[in-house]
C-alpha cells in the first residue's frame, strides 16, 4: 500500500493547486523535559556564552515530532495538505517546553489553470 503524501506549507495556498475543501484546524503537540543532565550542561555552557547545543537539538527534535503529529492529525481528518503551518512554544515550569505545530487541514487538487506546480515531500 502506497503511503499517502501530505503537503505542508507556511503560506495560505499551495502553488499550482486549488483548495477544494477546508477540513479544519490541525495541530501536533510535543512537551519535552530538559532533564537534569541537559540543565547541568547548559548551565556550564551559559557561563562561557555561545550556543547551548543540548537545547538546540532538543527543540529541533521536538519541532520534527510536532510536524509528524500535525501530519498524522491532518491525514486522519481526510486532508491531503496543511496550509498556514506555524510553530508556537512555551515553557511549562522551569524544566519543560511545549512545542506546537499548527495550521489548516485542506484538500487540494492540481489547478489546470496554474502554470507552476509543487512536488510532494
Amino acid at each position: 500500500m502506497a503511503k499517502k503524501e501530505l503537503i505542508v506549507v507556511t503560506t495560505n495556498y499551495v502553488p499550482g493547486m486549488k483548495i477544494t475543501k477546508m477540513v479544519g484546524p490541525t495541530f501536533g503537540l510535543v512537551v519535552r523535559s530538559r532533564g537534569i543532565g541537559g540543565n547541568f550542561m547548559a548551565g556550564l555552557r551559559s557561563l562561557v556564552g555561545g550556543e547551548i547545543h543540548e537545547y538546540t537539538k532538543m527543540l529541533s527534535d521536538a519541532r520534527e515530532d510536532a510536524i509528524e503529529r500535525l501530519e498524522a492529525n491532518a491525514k486522519g481528518m481526510g486532508a491531503n495538505a496543511v496550509i498556514g503551518m506555524s510553530f508556537d512554544s512555551a515553557d511549562l515550569g522551569d524544566i519543560m517546553t511545549e512545542i506546537v505545530a499548527y495550521g489548516t487541514a485542506v484538500v487540494v487538487e492540481k489547478d489546470a489553470k496554474a502554470s507552476n506546480s509543487v512536488s510532494l515531500r
